[in-house]
């Protein structure tokens, strides 16, 4: 079961995540979109889309941190566990309680608003509950263990995650690790194989052509053309 879960499932998960990817762009171009709800209600959207956005950004730059930045690194610096924990505690949880409540606010959005409740699939309730768990026993796992220096998975977790991509998993590093952290790391892995498959691929979208779009032109107009032309007595000239 080790093996399955710490030295298969993530390779599976990545799969999923860059078959779902090549298949979505190559065959559903035009349903690579979030299928924005905004015409039905935008008041409500304004609040819950920026909380979900900002705090789902936070989460993941702090997991990127945490993962794959090595212990020697921060403790090179003067960032030993005693500074960083504190700050992973206080500043993740944070993070994570603004990205729940995003989520609460648009599937709240999404039950009180008929039109955007008949649009809603089956597809993004699996999302919303798979992505609400995910970051639900994130933060279980780390307020569970806030005492003293709290759980240092700088030597289990971020080392095993590294690792994987040296094709050689240190599947053993994860044996000891707290069961709510491996039930997190578990419905992580779903999450990323769900991705492509569902409207979060609009993630893997960057405005890039943007960038290097020409100007747009504009040209005055003789006011004589806008709109019909006023009614002249007698003959106009030829040509006119």
């Amino acid at each position: 079961m080790t093996t399955l879960l710490w030295g298969v499932l993530p390779y599976v998960a990545f799969a999923l995540l860059v078959a779902g990817l090549v298949w979505r762009y190559r065959y559903d171009k035009y349903g690579w979109t979030t299928r924005s709800s905004q015409v039905y209600e935008s008041k409500l959207l304004n609040i819950a889309s920026p909380a979900f956005h900002y705090g789902i950004l936070f989460v993941l730059a702090g997991h990127l941190v945490g993962l794959f930045v090595p212990k020697s690194w921060t403790d090179s610096i003067g960032v030993g566990e005693h500074t960083y924990h504190p700050f992973s505690l206080y500043g993740g949880t944070a993070a994570g309680a603004l990205t729940v409540a995003g989520i609460l606010l648009l599937i709240h959005r999404r039950r009180t608003h008929a039109p955007i409740f008949r649009a809603t699939t089956v597809n993004d309730k699996l999302m919303y509950v798979v992505l609400l768990a995910a970051i639900a026993m994130g933060m279980a796992a780390k307020l569970t263990h806030v005492s003293g220096d709290g759980y240092n998975y700088h030597t289990s977790i971020a080392p095993w995650a590294r690792s994987l991509f040296t094709l050689q998993p240190k599947t053993y590093l994860m044996e000891g690790v707290p069961v709510l952290y491996r039930v997190h790391a578990t419905i992580g892995m779903a999450l990323i194989a769900l991705v492509p498959y569902t409207r979060l691929v609009h993630m893997f979208s960057a405005p890039v052509p943007y960038l290097f779009r020409p100007y747009v032109v504009y040209r005055s107009r003789d006011p004589r053309q806008l709109g019909p032309r006023p009614e002249r007595r007698g003959w106009e000239k030829t040509g006119a």
